[in-house]
């Protein structure tokens, strides 16, 4: 089983690979079922999607009428206003078929005119904290793409004390000085106030340049399991963050089973191989 690791200061113990449930976004039903087993094998117990995430919302619903209890839920919105947000908000637990979600999240804020709707009077923040008040989500965090990720949660979390954080991590992006400097910032931030640092991206070989490509994600993918698992692993030795997973459920066995092996990082001489090897470049561009 996966190890389990405390959620920053929600008081779950989550696993340290959260599913990434964007992977539902285009499969069937029976697709979908077949993935919460898997889940379930590995002990995977905390679940995160997104509104805009396809059809996943309404893949996971039929799911939480059995097994609501048996994951920390996580969804998130793109809208920046009150009134949107929440009406956003209402649709998802409508599609989830709950009555409440642990932890709903200000997804992709990364855009300072964004964050500056979203953050200030009249924005979604108003409807982020009645919803909290109301019950409707136990926990408020925020999430981010991209090289600015790690600067922009840091300026979130001086405006609002959020839960949780979401960001790009893997070891081709912590060679980015700049970017490692920020995150590690984060990270120290984030200790400090007890946040959860989760984490994407971490089987991201490079930009995806033929756009038709074999899997479901806009990146393009690690697909050998050697690979994989050299990645993975090395995200796993942050001690301080979890892992979400990949966002097409026909790799999703390989991540987990990866961070179910985990032990101990690979050392820099083998990530520098690793690179080579599988010709891993930068995700994000400056």
């Amino acid at each position: 089983m996966i190890s389990l690791k405390s959620f920053g200061r929600t008081g779950h113990e989550s696993s340290r690979t959260i599913f990434g449930a964007v992977a539902l976004g285009s499969v069937t039903q029976d697709d979908a079922d077949r993935t919460l087993e898997v889940l379930l094998k590995f002990g995977v117990n905390h679940i995160d999607t997104a509104a805009s995430y396809g059809d996943s919302e309404l893949r996971l619903g039929p799911w939480m009428k059995q097994h609501r209890h048996d994951f920390f839920l996580a969804t998130k919105t793109e809208k920046r206003t009150y009134h949107e947000a929440k009406e956003e908000l209402h649709r998802s637990l409508d599609r989830l078929k709950v009555d409440y979600i642990d932890l709903w999240q200000m997804h992709f804020l990364v855009n300072p005119d964004e964050w500056n709707i979203a953050l200030n009077t009249g924005g979604a923040i108003e409807a982020f904290i009645e919803a909290k008040e109301q019950g409707l989500t136990r926990f408020l965090g925020v999430t981010g793409h991209g090289l600015p990720a790690p600067t922009m949660h840091l300026r979130s979390l001086a405006k609002f004390d959020f839960d949780s954080v979401l960001l790009p991590y893997n070891y081709i992006l912590m060679q980015n000085s700049q970017y490692a400097a920020e995150f590690n910032k984060l990270v120290t931030r984030c200790a400090e106030r007890n946040v959860a640092i989760q984490t994407i991206k971490s089987i991201a070989r490079g930009p995806l340049e033929n756009k038709n490509g074999q899997y479901a994600v806009w990146y393009d993918p690690l697909d050998d399991t050697s690979a994989i698992e050299y990645a993975v692993k090395w995200v796993l030795g942050n001690s301080n963050i979890f892992l979400n997973t990949v966002g097409d459920i026909h790799l999703l066995v390989k991540v987990l089973e990866a961070a179910n092996s985990f032990v101990s990082p690979p050392g820099n001489e083998i990530m520098q191989s690793y690179v080579q090897k599988y010709k891993i470049t930068p995700l994000f561009k400056e």
